[in-house]
């Protein structure tokens, strides 16, 4: 395997999820393990986890090239690429940051049910296991697609368990993405995706989804066009 962000080929890897969080998830050990990998196993020289070589792989294609999502920002038919990151997604955002047309927006201040931007912005929005916290990510999408000019990509991750349809999680115990403690509303899971994620895109008005697995079932994202 090899790190489509800067092309690293050796890779380390640690468990990330808790007892509380499988149970409250009911997965499966086979689904904890990919889980696990798909979060913690990550390229030694760039931090970058296999979530995010996913994504990288999806923003390569948006932008039409197979070079290092590292050196995108410099080449000349890629580096004036305008693009929204909302929310961080993860080790991506510092390469991302480094192009000229960047903009970032995170909850409260951008809340992706209303994104505060005119319509057709940017060329890619860009982010990384955040839906499944958006109480309504249909709209979410739609919103996202909303600022999207025309041939305008939407990259995105979310936590994907392969064997199960998507759940919505009103009415169960609360589920966090990090401590209950010390994480706020946002860090709450209000929806536990499965093998439908894509139709999500298809119903907030995307008709062209792509889907980019690193090491499958372990990492998943997704790159919608908007026509």
């Amino acid at each position: 395997m090899k790190c489509s962000v800067c092309g690293g080929e050796s890779f380390s890897s640690k468990t990330v999820l808790w007892g509380e969080l499988v149970d409250d998830w009911q997965l499966s050990s086979t689904e904890a393990a990919y889980v696990n990998r798909q979060q913690g196993e990550t390229c030694n020289a760039c931090g970058s986890n296999l979530r995010s070589i996913a994504l990288a792989n999806a923003l390569r294609a948006a932008m039409g090239t197979d070079s290092l999502l590292n050196d995108l920002p410099t080449l000349k038919q890629t580096r004036n690429v305008a693009i929204l990151e909302i929310n961080e997604a993860g080790s991506l955002s510092p390469v991302l940051r480094k192009f000229p047309g960047y903009v970032f927006g995170a909850y409260p201040e951008v809340d992706m049910h209303a994104i505060p931007y005119a319509d057709a912005t940017f060329d890619i929005v860009v982010h990384s296991d955040t839906l499944e916290h958006v109480e309504n990510p249909v709209h979410a999408l739609g919103e996202c697609r909303r600022v999207l000019k025309p041939g305008g990509a939407l990259c995105l991750t979310v936590p994907v368990i392969v064997g199960r349809m998507t759940r919505n999680r009103q009415g169960l115990k609360k589920s966090y993405h990090g401590n209950p403690s010390t994480s706020g509303y946002d860090f709450v899971v209000q929806s536990e995706f499965g093998a439908d994620a894509w139709t999500y895109l298809m119903e907030a008005g995307f008709d062209n989804v792509k889907t980019f697995a690193v090491e499958y079932p372990a990492a998943t994202a997704f790159l919608a066009c908007k026509s």
